[in-house]
């Protein structure tokens, strides 16, 4: 899995956990909702970590928590 999918199906993760759409975690972050559907949909390669706090800020967890998963502990290596 390369970080892109990891991101997004950890958000996705994160807002089913918590019972939220991921339009609510962009009204909760003040991230865009294109950006935030971009993310899940795949469609954004380069997510910022700013743009990952702001959405950890929303879900109210730490970057920490965010990254404390299986998902990015087997990533892909990614050089291009």
């Amino acid at each position: 899995m390369n970080i892109s999918k990891a991101v997004a199906r950890r958000i996705l993760e994160l807002c089913k956990e918590r019972k939220i759409t991921v339009n609510k975690l962009s009204t909760l972050s003040a991230v865009t909702q294109s950006t935030v559907n971009d993310i899940v949909n795949n469609h954004a390669k380069n997510i910022g970590i700013v743009t990952i706090k702001k959405l950890c800020d929303g879900l109210e967890i730490s970057v920490c928590d965010f990254f404390d998963t299986d998902y990015f502990r087997n990533l892909e290596q990614e050089i291009y």
